[in-house]
């Protein structure tokens, strides 16, 4: 049995959508420039603030610095107004605790949002290891960060699962040599996930712990 599941958080933990949206058209709306729909925002995020920003900015580059600062400035204060936790998610983490696995969280969400997302939405959660976004590692796909939890854990690859909803969550795990589980109740379709060499797919959060018994 393994000893460890390190999750992606937006889109797998929670649908942040609500919040992070609210907050990025509020910014592109103080420069005069147009927003989108939720649902247009499973496709801007994923890869960090900036990517957020470069994306909802378009060929409006002029502001992306200034959006940028604000959606930020904005989204640590309104991060946990609509956002939920999926159903299911916080019994499942808790049961995968019970069976004395780590439970971790690997998010391209600045460090600060994620623990405060994290603390907000799952204070039961007895998370061993939470990392987000931080200078001077890079962010996923790139392994290190998953790499890094591992090891913080004294722990291999081939002790952890990787469980995401996104390309870029599988192409992570797949590359830090772990056993990847794609969630398809996130922003993504499972065709990508598919694509993107996921070595299993679960339609509910408590199939996960129907997974790590086999």
């Amino acid at each position: 049995m393994k000893q460890g599941v390190i999750f992606d958080l937006d889109g797998t933990l929670i649908n942040s959508l609500p919040d992070i949206s609210a907050a990025m058209n509020r910014a592109l709306s103080k420069y005069g420039l147009p927003g989108f729909e939720e649902d247009a925002y499973k496709y801007k995020v994923g890869n960090g603030v900036f990517k957020i920003a470069e994306r909802s900015v378009g060929e409006h580059t002029e502001y992306l610095q200034d959006v940028l600062q604000t959606y930020m400035e904005d989204y640590a204060k309104n991060c946990r107004v609509n956002s939920y936790a999926y159903k299911g998610v916080n019994e499942m983490l808790l049961g995968l605790a019970e069976k004395g696995l780590k439970v971790c969280v690997l998010s391209n969400k600045d460090q600060l949002d994620t623990e405060s997302v994290l603390a907000y939405y799952f204070p039961d959660v007895p998370f061993a290891v939470i990392r987000g976004r931080v200078e001077g590692v890079p962010l996923k796909p790139d392994p290190t960060g998953a790499n890094l939890i591992a090891a913080q854990l004294g722990l291999t690859a081939d002790d952890l699962w990787y469980v995401g909803d996104t390309s870029m969550d599988m192409n992570c795990g797949n590359a830090a040599h772990m056993e990847t589980v794609g969630v398809l109740w996130g922003f993504r379709p499972r065709e990508e996930l598919v694509a993107s060499g996921a070595k299993h797919l679960i339609a509910e959060p408590m199939e996960l712990l129907k997974l790590v018994e086999t």
